[in-house]
């Protein structure tokens, strides 16, 4: 075999290099298991802000709507019961109007449209029984291609009909997407600013651990006149001044050698 094939063949069964755990600085391992932890509990914590912002922003906005309704239920009652037109279709423009309002319309006992703010009227709300015209519910929709939270109200428990209002599903959605992601947006804020907290830390923390390392590698080369001058009452001063015991003893030792 020749030896351009054995360099080919060595080329093709080298493996990239890799960093193991093991090789990382003891500095970038700290920072990394403290960010790793706070990105993890951060993540946990959006999550679960997330599902209660929304459900409770969701709850929000049906109460919202159930207000809405009764308040026009309440309004129209007089003018339903004397049928008139004219301050129906006004009070319907009205609510008709309000931000993220769909539609705004009242039924009689028997199905008929009242007054409404669609012109024209939908068919695809032309779906209610009898029975289910006299309950308050909510439900959603479809009107001309887009999503509608449609929210039933009735006028004097039914006896005079039902109050219907509907809120854009879309403006809905974009209220509460815009509001939970300012909330996950603070808290990943305060993740990043977490993260740099504790690389921080690492580094403060590591700081005597580096300065004990080069005094160990001084005397390992023989410079025995530097002191060790880490002070601290912890295990690394302990551990310097152990060192330092160390290093006076070497370099009594060495005098000794030299007098002899």
């Amino acid at each position: 075999m020749s030896q351009e094939s054995i360099s080919i063949e060595g080329t093709k069964t080298r493996k990239p290099l890799s960093l193991p755990w093991g090789a990382a600085s003891l500095k970038w391992k700290i920072g990394a298991s403290f960010s790793g932890l706070i990105l993890l509990l951060g993540a946990l914590v959006i999550g679960i802000v997330y599902y209660l912002t929304d459900s409770a922003l969701h709850r929000q906005v049906d109460l919202r709507a159930v207000a809405i309704a009764t308040n026009l239920s309440d309004a129209s009652a007089a003018y339903v019961s004397r049928r008139n037109t004219l301050e129906l279709d006004a009070l319907i423009a009205k609510y008709g109007r309000l931000n993220g309002v769909a539609y705004a319309y009242i039924q009689d006992p028997k199905g008929e449209i009242v007054a409404t703010s669609l012109q024209p009227f939908p068919s695809e709300l032309k779906d209610l029984t009898g029975i289910e015209r006299r309950t308050a519910n909510s439900r959603v929709t479809t009107i001309r291609g887009k999503s509608v939270y449609d929210t039933r109200v009735p006028v004097l428990e039914g006896q005079l009909g039902t109050v219907h209002v509907g809120l854009w599903a879309d403006s809905v959605q974009a209220d509460v997407r815009g509001t939970v992601l300012t909330i996950v947006g603070l808290i990943a804020l305060c993740l990043a600013a977490g993260i740099g907290l504790s690389l921080l830390l690492a580094s403060k923390a590591i700081q005597p651990i580096l300065e004990l390392k080069a005094s160990a590698d001084e005397i390992s080369r023989g410079q025995l006149d530097t002191p060790v001058t880490i002070q601290s009452n912890d295990e690394v001063g302990e551990l310097a001044r152990s060192l330092e015991r160390m290093r006076a003893s070497l370099k009594a030792a060495m005098i000794r050698l030299s007098r002899d």
